[in-house]
Formats: structure tokens, C-alpha cells, sequence
């Protein structure tokens, strides 16, 4: 399946919640707080469980932008590693190195973040990374490109909403335009509205 490109006004309206953090969205879901669709209004079937389960594993993808065999290959890995595997599940989605720049505000999204790391807008470690998906550890830096320092988006980014927020596993120097991944964060600190228990038992049938 291919990467969602659409209207995202109708994502936040089907999962009935803002997936992606932005304000705009809020505003749609208080004029429209039902699915979208001619008969999205009056839709009240209960759904089943496979329902259920699919439409969690659909809001996870969707917010982190993964395709079906990335996606699926992070929930290997996951099963793969000690603890609870929902929990190892996110915790790989948020060492993406595209979710670390979103994070420490270098993009106001993480698909324009997706983006920046693709073009090699960014270093780890002094290293120039340019897979988003490359898992970062706790202790590595993250830092903009000297020769990128100058983008305006990343400035305008680092001033948004986003840029203004912190997180307690992210540290940041703003002037440096640099920030540590300091440890993996725990599943509490996240403040996700995702049930990822679903996703695994949908994967486990």
C-alpha cells in the first residue's frame, strides 16, 4: 500500500481524533466531528474487532508516514526484542531519525522532516545521515548542516509550535540548531493516542 498523500482533514475526521498534532485540524473536528462521507454523519454500526484493530494499525502508519512492509518489519523487530512488544513497537517509530528532527522541532512535520534527513539536511554525530529511517541511540547528536543552517523552513519551523515544545528525552540548543537523543523514552512520556496492544494482536492471527 502506498503512502498517504491525500486530504489530511479527512484522516483526522475518520480516526475522530488529531493524529498529527496540528491545530487547523482541531478546528475541523469541532465543525465536523463525524467520518467523512456522504453518509459519514449518520454512520453508527459498531465496528468488529479486525475492524478495530485494522483502523489502529492505520493510525500508527499514518502518523509516523510508514508503508505496509515497513511498518510490518518495525513489529518483527519489535517481537524480536525483550519486554512488551507494543511498547517496543513505538519506542523504534520514535528513534526514526525523521521523528527526532520532527521532534526537536527542525520541521514542522514529520513528512516535511521525512524530507530534510532524504535531501541531507542533517548529521548524527557529526556524520551526514540521509535514511530517515535510521534508528538513533541515546548519546547521539543531531544537528543541521552547516550548509543548511540558512533554510528558512528549518527556521520557521524551530519558531512554530512545534519548535517550542520539549520533550524530557530531547535536549536542544537552539543556537547551536543542534539536540542529544538522551534515552529511549517510556511509553507514558509519549502522550499517544494509540492502543498498540490492537496491532499486535491483529499481527499475531
Amino acid at each position: 500500500m502506498a503512502r498517504y498523500t491525500g486530504p489530511r482533514g479527512k484522516i483526522v475526521r475518520r480516526f475522530g481524533e488529531n493524529i498529527f498534532g496540528n491545530p487547523k485540524y482541531d478546528k475541523i473536528l469541532e465543525k465536523k466531528n463525524y467520518p467523512p462521507g456522504q453518509h459519514g454523519a449518520s454512520r453508527r454500526a459498531r465496528p468488529s474487532d479486525y475492524a478495530t484493530q485494522l483502523q489502529e494499525k492505520q493510525k500508527i502508519k499514518i502518523t509516523y508516514g510508514l508503508y505496509e512492509k515497513q511498518f510490518k518489519r518495525v513489529y518483527q523487530t519489535a517481537v524480536r526484542m525483550a519486554g512488551i512488544t507494543g511498547t517496543n513497537m513505538i519506542q523504534l517509530l520514535e528513534r526514526r531519525l525523521d521523528n527526532v528532527v520532527y521532534r526537536l522541532g527542525f520541521a514542522a512535520s514529520r513528512p516535511q522532516a521525512r524530507q530534510f534527513v532524504n535531501h541531507g539536511h542533517f548529521l548524527v554525530n557529526g556524520k551526514k545521515v540521509d535514511i530517515a529511517s535510521y534508528l538513533v541511540k541515546p548519546g547521539d547528536k543531531i544537528s543541521v548542516r552547516q550548509k543548511s543552517k540558512k533554510m528558512a523552513l528549518i527556521h520557521e519551523a524551530m519558531q512554530s509550535r512545534v519548535g517550542n515544545q520539549t520533550y524530557p528525552w530531547l535536549s536542544l540548543d537552539k543556537a547551536k540548531m543542534e539536540g542529544v537523543f538522551l534515552e529511549v523514552p517510556q511509553r507514558d512520556q509519549l502522550g499517544l493516542n494509540f492502543n498498540e496492544q490492537l496491532v499486535v494482536e491483529l499481527y499475531s492471527k
